[in-house]
Order: structure tokens, then sequence, then C-alpha cells
């Protein structure tokens, strides 16, 4: 049977040759990934090798204890300790660090990665008995020696354009730093090399900012030759002060850091892999398509093998041989596709501010057993049920000419099923819609019915082929009774509803790419008005002031700098926290309730802001329904981290804002219990006039013009709101390409083959007066009406599906409303047809090319 399924591969060579590409296109996103995921590691880990090498421990301070927060051990790290190790034996050398974190602004005034800490390192430079400090060899320029001076490394004044000499502009966690560029560095800290930023200080500049005078963050220690790590262990333990210190390995942190900086890239990897797994889903499609068209191409063959003795699972295997020989072609060729996506992605991920590590290819066993486990595995997975229909093949079909209808027991069974499943999928998407909970569990369920809707669907197809397509006939006139057009419109029809389980498979390839598209279009859509909305109705302010980050805080004097610049009427600054309710934690802001009116739109439904204050708090209207709360109610709760639980008075429920968050109190009392206490993290503004460069161009002055500190009108915020929105409308871009490429390759495998096999029927038609052009115009009449019935189907159940889903999130986004883009579904139904004719090209052609003697010859 080996030998069977290798000749039927040779023999239908070209109409498999579309079944390959669409599982080397999911092959190729796979391995791609793969590679890529393992070359970004690889050189993370070459980079934080390098970082380290040389480096046998590193001394730095223990966590203190539960409730002794005030005994750490960074005060233990000082100059006496340095000598005593420098004192030991299998001390070879000591460099003594500080760390910390510094966000620089660019030559522009734009932040360099602004907020993200893990990437923006600063620290010492720790001059050497050379003058020089090892770690970060000088490129140019000189190494700071003063406190108004600091270096950085080549990336990060490629990055923002900084030259030595510059007057940088920095920010470690307060107000506003300038120093003088006196040099360039170069360094191999696999952070920095990843995209992050590096800024170095002298000694005691590093040591004001990021320790206290004197002391150090950590000691790297090289160890003496011949002094293996566990002798030098057991030697640094006798000097270090008990509880206050600990060693780690170089090769331990070069581990660690590897690790740390690959967890903060891994969000490049999302992307290929969804449109990996949807090309595989919808190519499994195409593929079951194709076999099942073999398959009954074949029907005389295989009856033939049971005569002469073959058994049903002689078929089986058969067929299932070979679709692993397709499967393993694919492999190979999406194998070879997915090391040039490998190459290429970290081009098209990387930008000036997140670049990513450069290293060669790493090729590992995974993308390999990925390789042929998804090619050969899916391919083998959907040809399971062509093959066991070909061993259901009695050998008395090989006496009959034609391939037989399904019977009506089997119509039957597949109508069942396919209501039973489309009351199932539509009953439970109704079920949730008023639920209006977006909660894991609900999400879950409504993900289950639209996969059942979606089964539904294409259990459907064939017998819902014959009536959309009729009516579809009648509503547009395409297959009108008039002229040679209407006779090639009416073959057509009939050429599609001649086996509507093949029309019906073929639209269903197209049909589930579209009603991801369409579902996702129509979310996106929906959401994006809804967070315009919501960012611009909940605000009266005309600007936001606000941290780059949540651990971040403002400039305790911002606020009054703010306020005493020309043109601002209001600014109220808000101080955010926790609030700790039982078992629930809830956001708090901290406000005036006088100036509130005057920069936020609250909508209460009861009580009111202006009774705010000391033990009286105002909750959002979701809060006080999941806890059971209204005006009046007492909870139990406390602000902060370490606070005593106390009776809080609810003096009002506002309709939910996102700038007022989950509950509001008055600014002093969550200032005292906040994590960084007396601090604010936003300044909502008012001016007197209208919204201009200017304005915030003053606004960013009197905040010092802080790397770590954002000014944000209206426009940009509705814009941020929409960020999330904008990636899935990139992501729903994609999808709809890659399910517009499989589905022409579908519906080109289609027409091909019933070309194939109505060589005769196309032979008359030729020799009785049709001509090439009406011959073409049958095949593109076709392809387009196939791709029209899957086209609606898709948008039907993706408009519905969307509907559900979207109506979970109307519960925490009140401004959400259902509103379907329909441009963008004109488009995309614009798209679908345009697709089937390109589809029908070259099998139109090669139709119309057709002899009519030797078609009508050919047996």
């Amino acid at each position: 049977m080996f030998k069977t399924a290798l000749r039927n591969v040779r023999a239908h060579k070209a109409r498999l040759l579309m079944t390959v590409l669409a599982v080397t296109l999911g092959v190729a996103f796979v391995c791609g990934t793969l590679v890529f995921a393992e070359s970004s590691s690889a050189a993370h880990r070459a980079a934080a090798s390098k970082n380290f090498a040389g480096i046998a421990l590193t001394v730095s301070p223990k966590e203190p204890p539960p409730g002794e927060a005030g005994r750490g051990g960074g005060g233990a790290l000082d100059a006496a300790l340095v000598r005593k190790l420098a004192a030991l034996p299998g001390v070879a050398e000591v460099r003594p660090s500080v760390d910390g974190s510094a966000t620089l602004n660019a030559a522009d005034g734009s932040p360099l990665r602004g907020g993200k800490a893990w990437a923006n390192l600063a620290g010492a430079y720790v001059p050497g008995g050379d003058g020089t400090d090892k770690r970060y060899p000088l490129v140019t320029g000189r190494a700071p020696a003063r406190a108004d001076e600091l270096v950085v490394d080549r990336g990060t004044a490629a990055a923002g354009h900084l030259a030595v000499g510059d007057l940088v502009t920095l920010a470690t966690d307060g107000p506003v730093l300038k120093k003088r560029l006196v040099g360039l560095v170069d360094t191999r800290d696999s952070r920095v090399t990843a995209g992050g930023t590096l800024a170095l200080f002298d000694t005691a500049t590093a040591q004001r900012l990021f320790a206290s005078p004197g002391h150090f963050t950590s000691i790297d220690l090289t160890a003496a030759h011949g002094t293996d790590p566990v002798t030098l262990s057991t030697e640094v333990a006798t000097v270090l002060p008990a509880d206050r210190a600990e060693t780690t390995s170089g090769a331990a942190q070069a581990a660690q850091q590897a690790t740390n900086v690959d967890l903060m890239t891994r969000g490049y990897q999302k992307m290929p892999k969804i449109f990996a797994g949807v090309a595989l889903f919808i190519g499994s499609f195409l593929i079951v398509n194709t076999f099942t068209m073999l398959v009954s191409r074949r029907t005389r063959e295989i009856a033939l093998l049971r005569a002469i003795g073959a058994t049903r699972r002689q078929v089986v295997r058969s067929v299932l041989w070979e679709a692993a020989l397709v499967g393993l072609a694919a492999s190979v060729a999406g194998f070879a596709v997915g090391l040039g996506i490998a190459e290429v992605l970290p081009s098209i991920l990387t930008t000036r501010q997140d670049p990513l590590p450069a290293g060669p290819l790493v090729i590992g066993i995974r993308p390999v057993l990925a390789a042929l486990g998804v090619g050969v595995g899916i391919t083998v997975l959907a040809a399971w049920l062509p093959s066991r229909r070909a061993a259901k093949v009695a050998p008395i079909e090989a006496l009959r000419s034609a391939e037989q209808p399904p019977t009506p027991a089997a119509s039957r069974a597949r109508g069942i099923t396919g209501l039973v499943l489309l009351v199932a999928g539509a009953g439970l998407l109704v079920s949730l819609t008023g639920a209006k909970d977006a909660s894991d569990a609900n999400m879950q369920n409504a993900m289950f019915g639209c996969a059942l809707l979606l089964a539904a669907l294409i259990a459907l197809a064939p017998l819902l082929a014959g009536p959309v397509i009729r009516l579809g006939s009648r509503l547009t006139g395409l297959f009108g009774n008039r002229g040679r057009s209407g006779v090639s419109g009416r073959l057509a029809r009939a050429n599609a509803l001649r086996d509507p389980r093949r029309t019906a498979a073929t639209a269903s390839v197209l049909m589930v790419s579209t009603a991801l598209v369409a579902g996702l279009a129509v979310i996106g859509s929906s959401t994006g008005q809804a967070l315009d909305r919501q960012a611009a109705d909940g605000l009266s302010a005309d600007y936001v002031i606000e941290a780059r980050t949540s651990t971040l805080a403002l400039d305790p004097a911002a606020p009054k700098r703010v306020a005493d610049t020309p043109g601002v009427r209001t600014a109220a600054a808000v101080a955010d926290s926790t609030l700790f309710t039982g078992g629930n934690v809830r956001s708090i802001s901290g406000v005036d309730p006088a100036a509130l009116p005057e920069v936020m739109k609250l909508d209460f439904v009861s009580g009111s802001a202006g009774a705010i204050g000391t033990g009286r708090i105002a909750v959002s209207e979701s809060v006080a329904r999941e806890q059971g709360l209204r005006t009046g109610s007492t909870v139990k709760a406390h602000i902060g981290p370490g606070q005593d639980f106390a009776d809080y008075t609810v003096v009002g429920v506002y309709r939910d804002n996102p700038l007022a968050q989950d509950a509001l109190g008055a600014r002093d009392e969550v200032q005292r219990h906040s994590f960084k206490p007396g601090t604010v993290q936003r300044i909502l503004v008012r001016t007197d006039g209208a919204v201009s460069d200017a304005t915030a161009a003053r606004l960013r002055s009197a905040t010092g013009n802080s790397p770590l500190v954002q000014v944000k009108d209206r426009e940009a915020l509705v814009a941020e709101a929409g960020g999330t929105v904008g990636e899935l409308l990139t992501l729903m871009y994609g999808l709809l390409a890659i399910g517009a490429l499989i589905s022409l390759l579908g519906i080109v495998n289609t027409l091909a083959m019933s070309v194939a096999e109505r060589t005769r029927e196309i032979g008359v038609l030729r020799a009785i007066g049709m001509d090439r052009a009406g011959v073409r115009r049958m095949i593109r009449v076709e392809a387009v009406t196939v791709a029209a019935f899957g086209t609606l189907l898709g948008l039907v159940g993706g408009v519905f599906g969307a509907w559900a889903v979207g109506s979970l999130t109307s519960g925490a986004m009140t401004r959400y409303v259902f509103s379907p883009p329909w441009g963008t579904l004109a488009l995309l139904t614009l798209l679908a047809l345009v697709t089937g004719a390109l589809a029908a090209a070259v099998p139109a052609r090669r139709a119309a090319a057709l002899s009519p003697l030797e078609a009508v010859g050919k047996t």
C-alpha cells in the first residue's frame, strides 16, 4: 500500500501542490518562531556570559527578615568590607559596584526607554589601579570625575543622538538632573544590548543616588589562579557579616540575567505563533477538501483494490501514507521557509527604542521535531476522515461510472448534527449576553460557544449551499437568462450545486478566515469607540501629567510649579494607592474634593464627591455591586501596606470612570498610607485657553522636562486607550492576509480538479458553440459564487459571535456599544470576491485552452 500511495502522489502531484503550500505556510511560522526564540535566547546567554566573565562570586545584601525593614545588609557593604575581601588569599581582584536605574532624555527631549527600569541601567564607573574600569572600557572621552558628569554606552549615545560635551537631562526617582556627558564606554551587558540604556557616574555620586555615602550595592570578586569556587566561597564567608550579606556565583548571575531578558522580550514571539495556529487551522480544511476530492475521483480505483482483496485497513493506510508523504514534503519546505522568517524577524520587530539582540541562527532539535510533527501530524489527521470514507467504498462501486450522492440518511444525520451544534452554540452565546461580566469563565464559555457555532456552520454548509446560492442568484441577477453571460452563469450555478459537499468544503476555508477577521473587526471597532468615549467623557481637565509607570512618583514640588504655570486655572494632584477590603484588593485615588469637579466628570448614582474626607470614601458602581455596598455603608478596609483595618464610610457611588479608578478618598489620607508616603502620581490640569503645543511645553518645563513624566492631552489619552485596539487591528489584517492566501489556494485546487473532471463536458460545450471567453466566464462565476457563499456564512458567524463576546465587556466598559465597522466588512466581502476571481484565473485559462475534439475523446 505504500507503493500505491507513492504512485498516487506522483500521479496527483500538481493537485497536491496547493495542499503542500498551505501546510508549508503554517509550518514556516511555527519553525520560524521557534528558531527565532532559540536564537534570541542564545544571544542573551552569550551576552550575559561575556558580561559576567571573570566574576567568581558577587557579594550582595540579604533581604531583611519580615518586620525588620530597617536592618538590610546594604549598610554592611562598605569600604571596610572591600578591604577585608581584598586581603583574602583566594581573591585576585575586588570591584565594588553601585547599581540603580536612571532614565535619560534623548537630544530631542524624548525619553530613552522611559520608565522601563529593567532596561535603564545606571551605576558607578569604578576605575582600577590603571584608572580604567575593565567592565566598561572607554571608547572616547574620559571617565566621570565630578558630581555633574556622566558617561553612557555607545548604543545609548547613538539612540539618543548624544555626543561628548552635551548636557544630558535624566532622572532616577525624583527631581530632574542635568549632567555633562564626558565620555562613551562599551558594554556587554545583555540588558543594554537588548535595547536598554546605561549611565555611569563617579562612585560618590552613584552612592548618593542609589545607596548611601560610603556604601555599595554589590561587590564582585575575581578568584586567584588555582582557587576553586568552593574554597573561595568558604574564605569569603568568614569575613561577611552574619545574616546581612550573601554570595552568588557569576555563572548563576549570567543564567538569571539571560532568563530575565529573554522573558522581557518574549512578547515578540506571540504574533508569529498566532499566525502559525491560524494558518494550520484554516489549512486543515484545505487538506480535508483535497483528499476528499481525490478519494471521490478514485472511487473506481479504490473499489477495484477492494475487489482484488485489499482490506479496509489497507485502503485507510494507503490514503494516510499519501497524506504523510505530502506532509513530509510540506515540512521540509516549511522548515526552509521558517529559517528565512527567523532571519528577517529581528529586522522587522526591532525599533530604535527596542532593538533585539544580534546573533547567529540557532537550529535546535525542537524546530526540526515541530516541523515534522506539525506538518506530517496535521496532514495525516486532516486526511483521516477522507481515508475512512475511502475504506467504505464497496467493490460494486467499480461498476458505476459516476460518483454517488450522499444517502438521505447521511444528509439527515449531518443536518441533525448541525442543528444541534447551532442550537447549543447560539444558545450558549445568547445566555451569556445578559451577564455583562468579562470574567475568565464567561470568556471561556463564549469562546466555546463560538467554536460550536463555527462547527455548526461547517456541518450545515452542504445543506445551505443550494438554497443560499439559488436565493443569491435571484437577488443579484448574476445568473440571468439572457445572452451568453446568462448561459455561463446558469452553468456556473449548476456546477457549484452539482456537489454541495465539495462547494461547502471549499467555501469553509474562506468562511473560517472571514469569521475570525469579521469578529475581530467588530470587537476592535466597538472597543475602540468605547475607549475613545470613555477616555474623553470622564475627563474635564485639558491635560494629565503622570509618571510613566505605576512604580514611579512625581516630584513632590511639581504640583506647586504646575499650578503657578501661566494659563493654568486648576491643577489637582492625585495620589494613587491600594485599598484592601478583606480578601479584595482595589485601587484608590486620593483627591481634593473641592477641585474634583473642575478636572473630572463624575456621574454619581448616589451621594456626592463633596462628602469625601478622612475615613470617608466613594466607590465605583462595579465595586459597589460586587461587594454589596451603597451610600451609607460601612466597610472594613485599610489603605496601603502594613496598616490596620479600620471602618470606612461609603459617602457616594459613581459610575465607572478610569481616571477615578475603583475608589476615591481624601488625598492627604491616601498620601500618608501609600507605598511612597507623601507622593502624588498624577496632576489633572485645567487651563484658561485651548490645548496647544506651547501650553504643553510650559507644563513639561514645570516638571523639569523629566524623562519619567509625560504630559498628555485628551487626544493623546484617546490614542493611548486605543493602543491595544491598534494591536488587535494589526493582528486582524495579518489573519486576513493568511486566510485570503489559503482560501486562494483552496479555490484554485477545487477548480483545477473540477476542470479535470469536466474535461468531456467542457469539450461538448465548446463543440456546440461556447467560445473560450464563455468557458473562462463560467469558471470565474463559479469561483466567485463559492467565495460569496463562504464569505456570507463567515460574516454571519463572525458578527454574531462578536456581538455575544462584546456584550460581556459592557459591564466593565460602560461606554461599550455594538458598532460593526460596515466599511471594513464591505471591504472584507469585496476582497473575498476578488480572491475568488483571482483563484479562477489559472483553471479558467486551462479550461478555455482545451481542444473540443480532444476533450470529447477523453475518457
